[in-house]
């Protein structure tokens, strides 16, 4: 999928799912929000949060002089809907904040998929100021058990997908890799595999829904969610493993203009 027709399809689906992703990890045995916010919760100063979502985070970071940014208008509409804020309308490649300006950037599960990423980790860079901190939760690919893995095919076989066609693939376990070559020094790369119980039709559904399918259908998605709700049960759990890397500016080099 090319980059306009990704943007059509992204934008299209938070408009129909606001706060979906903040809804799935609600499944999880332990918040993955959580676990991202730690290191910030040192920050001092602006704490941007990229791509913000329903802005999650924002429960995580109460102290902090946070600012969450996003393209949906759906998303915006839902964390503050959700009494959280300040939060500003605009795209991850031309954000509105001043060279040097941002004390740690949080990007919640968002690097995968905001394009075009080179663009958008030069923003990261510029708007950070020297020694400030950029904490990225991504999906990872290892770390399932095989329990784990038959039960992601099972999951994708209901769906009759592969895979999730995401824009940049290379922005999962291969991060840490990705921030080095931009320009970051990156201080820990850790995966965690979390678990998602699936134990009813809802979540069934709401597990279908939140896979990012451009080609799915309506009635595909629908059987997919039959499927599924018959393979939810009490006790069922889905492993999700997860990375967290966490990488800062040098102190020695001022913050670079994008390219």
């Amino acid at each position: 999928m090319d980059e306009p027709d990704w943007r059509r399809f992204i934008t299209a689906y938070h408009q129909a799912h606001p706060g979906i992703t903040e809804r799935l990890f609600a499944l999880a045995d332990a918040s993955p929000y959580a676990w991202l916010a730690e290191p910030l919760h040192e920050a001092r100063d602006t704490v941007l949060d990229l791509a913000c979502g329903s802005a999650p985070t924002r429960e995580e970071l109460p102290d902090a002089d946070w600012v969450g940014i996003d393209l949906s208008a759906a998303e915006l509409a839902e964390a503050a809907r959700r009494g959280r804020g300040p939060l500003v309308r605009a795209g991850a490649d031309a954000l509105p904040a001043a060279t040097a300006s941002v004390a740690a950037v949080c990007a919640a599960m968002c690097l995968p998929v905001v394009t075009p990423l080179p663009q958008v980790l030069g923003e990261i860079r510029r708007v950070l100021r020297p020694g400030g901190v950029l904490a990225a939760l991504v999906p990872s690919q290892s770390g399932l058990s095989l329990t784990g893995t038959l039960a992601w095919l099972r999951v994708m076989a209901a769906l009759r997908a592969v895979r999730q066609p995401w824009p940049n693939p290379q922005a999962r376990d291969g991060l840490a890799a990705l921030l080095l070559a931009a320009g970051f020094h990156v201080r820990s790369d850790e995966r965690r595999v979390f678990t998602l119980a699936i134990d009813s039709a809802d979540a069934a559904a709401l597990l279908a829904d939140a896979l990012y399918l451009p080609g799915l259908t309506r009635h595909r998605a629908e059987a997919a969610k039959r499927s599924l709700a018959r393979w939810a049960a009490p006790g069922r759990r889905l492993e999700l493993p997860l990375r967290r890397v966490v990488a800062h500016l040098s102190t020695e080099q001022p913050s670079q203009e994008p390219t």
